[in-house]
């Protein structure tokens, strides 16, 4: 199960579980959209793949399964690998 994360890795911008604005990898590293697709240019940082638009959960699972809470910052921002 996805964890939703709650915060973009490079900005720490929030990202709540039913942002249209949220990326993610395989790994689940999140970022935002403007991130991701600026100066990621679509890359994770982390692991290499691809960042891609972050699947909604429905409103009555979310409810039963919540969205983490726990926040992934990178306080020197995102380093984008060579």
């Amino acid at each position: 199960m996805l964890q939703m994360r709650p915060g973009c890795e490079c900005c720490d911008r929030d990202l709540p579980a039913d942002s249209p604005d949220a990326r993610i990898c395989s790994f689940e590293c999140t970022f935002c959209s403007d991130c991701a697709d600026g100066r990621l240019a679509g890359k994770c940082p982390n692991c290499g793949g691809e960042l891609l638009p972050r699947p909604k959960r429905p409103a009555d699972k979310l409810a039963k399964f919540p969205a983490s809470t726990t926040r992934v910052f990178k306080l020197d921002g995102c380093g984008v690998q060579p």
